[in-house]
């Protein structure tokens, strides 16, 4: 397989010149988006709102470049995400629009409409078949961003606590999966819980929406409910104390294996553009009610039509930076005896992985990870 072509331009502007969100449309049309037939088609534009309390996300700023240049080529844009299936403001269709109107995601800033892609309850889904998979046969997809005739994905690159790094991959695969979808992608590890770490503190049980956990009175410890628990991992980021960890230690490769089978079923079939912005990279993903410190320093705007090409591009951006101080990342590092594995990504979140998702989407036929790196001038 030939490289693919990404194209890359950094966050310097000048004085008086173009702002960013002129820059990032530049950046699309270098990129060969206006070779996209979008006359009268539906545009599936798929983001992150952002989960109240989290000031990380992209701004809405991007989105309406994004909208704006989907216009202009005779697009129909819409902005979508799909439901959550743990708790916060975004596990059904009101309180998820509720959370992107609080975030700044309008109709009047973005300058298209919002739709949840799976509907009120998180059920309004489609099965898609997944050519090539080995974990998946059908995806659980939201319905509206099948029904789209183009799908754009605008994701804000970012670490994760479970699968390294939160990127285009992730952005399509576990965002546009429905509520079942999501719970399929997380079913396959179940974590345990330290009797002798946990503190009682109940902080990972407000993070389960499945039943999963269950208190012991006597003990004042947290227990694992496997009945219940579907392996979302959402215990493991809430936990302060190092008390949960993962049973099956292949989980997140598994995990990572069905979030690239979930993007192939997305983007297979129809015309398909990426772009992610490698800034404000935060340790844990969006969807957490917090943000803490960047732990690189903000990189640039990425684009291309191969989503595999765009994650190892930015991938590769983010392992060639320098840690930023006062963060998760350099905290790591300074701790005496810690294991550094040269990769800023598990050193940030030791328990994550990350490579088996490249691995497998490349496996699948979902793009390339040999990329040609185009850069655009300011």
């Amino acid at each position: 397989m030939e490289p693919s072509k990404v194209y890359f331009t950094d966050f310097r502007t000048t004085a008086f010149g173009d702002g960013l969100p002129t820059k990032l449309q530049k950046l699309l049309r270098k990129a060969g988006i206006g070779n996209i037939d979008m006359d009268g088609k539906f545009v599936a534009i798929k983001m992150h709102f952002g989960e109240l309390g989290n000031i990380s996300y992209l701004r809405p700023n991007y989105a309406r470049a994004v909208a704006d240049l989907v216009k202009e080529l005779g697009g129909k844009p819409f902005l979508t995400d799909c439901n959550t299936m743990y708790p916060g403001s975004r596990k059904n269709a009101l309180e998820h629009l509720e959370c992107a109107w609080q975030n700044g995601f309008t109709p009047l800033t973005v300058g298209c409409p919002v739709l949840i892609g799976d509907g009120l309850k998180g059920t309004d889904d489609i099965g898609v078949f997944v050519e090539g998979g080995e974990y998946v046969t059908e995806a659980r997809i939201g319905r509206a961003i099948m029904d789209a005739d183009v799908f754009i994905s605008l994701t804000h690159f970012k670490g994760h606590e479970m699968t390294g790094f939160g990127g285009a991959i992730k952005n399509i695969g576990m965002g546009c999966g429905s509520r079942a979808g999501k719970t399929e992608q997380h079913s396959n590890g179940k974590p345990y819980i330290s009797q002798e770490l946990c503190r009682g503190c109940k902080r990972c049980l407000r993070e389960c929406a499945n039943n999963g956990l269950v208190f012991d009175e006597n003990t004042k410890k947290m227990h694992v409910s496997a009945e219940h628990c579907v392996g979302c991992s959402r215990c493991l980021g809430a936990c302060n104390f190092d008390a949960i960890a993962f049973n099956d230690s292949n989980a997140n490769a598994v995990l990572n294996c069905k979030m690239a089978e979930y993007t192939k079923a997305v983007v297979d079939g129809r015309p398909s553009f990426h772009i992610s912005l490698v800034v404000d990279v935060s340790p844990n993903c969006d969807c957490h009610g917090e943000n803490d410190a960047p732990i690189l320093p903000n990189i640039g705007m990425f684009a291309s039509f191969d989503p595999l090409a765009l994650d190892q591009a930015c991938v590769d951006a983010c392992l060639a930076s320098d840690p930023m101080p006062h963060s998760q990342l350099s905290d790591h590092l300074a701790q005496p005896g810690f294991h550094d594995h040269h990769d800023h990504f598990t050193n940030s979140a030791p328990e994550s992985e990350w490579q088996s998702c490249l691995a497998h989407g490349e496996k699948i036929g979902l793009g390339s990870r040999q990329y040609e790196l185009i850069r655009m001038d300011s």
